[in-house]
């Protein structure tokens, strides 16, 4: 079976990571990736990112049949800090995306993971973001 699947990570500080992988009999193998800078403008930048590379790289979103998303961050002890309206701006285009698509999302913890896919997934789900600690979504004072 040979498909694409469509990565998001928006955990990486300010950047914005987007891949796609084909699967060919049952490996992944990286078609197309993309990093850039979005400092508090991940929500303008990823869905033109992701029409940029698929257009640069002659795929097309219709041939998506899976979308991974990075749905955890906030880890006390992690080295790159997740902002909490990144980690949900990745998970909420990742679950657009998917349902106007009508293909499965799925949670992911970095594009290095590899995980079994099922043949023939076609039900819609809902991939929630895990922050790991309490949100810290004010300016701080003074």
């Amino acid at each position: 079976m040979n498909f694409m699947i469509l990565f998001i990570d928006t955990t990486q500080g300010d950047n914005i990571i987007v891949a796609v992988k084909k699967n060919v009999r049952g490996q992944d193998e990286i078609a197309a990736q993309k990093k850039i800078k979005a400092k508090y403008a991940q929500a303008e930048k990823l869905l033109p990112m992701i029409d940029k590379m698929l257009a640069q790289n002659k795929l097309k979103i219709k041939d998506i049949k899976k979308i991974k998303v990075v749905n955890r961050g906030g880890s006390p002890d992690a080295a790159i800090r997740t902002s909490f309206t990144a980690l949900r701006i990745g998970a909420v285009t990742a679950n657009a995306l998917g349902f106007a698509l009508r293909v499965p999302v799925e949670g992911t913890i970095n594009i290095k993971c590899r995980e079994k896919l099922k043949n023939g997934l076609k039900k819609f789900n809902i991939v929630e973001p895990v922050y790991g600690k309490e949100p810290n979504i004010t300016l701080p004072c003074g």
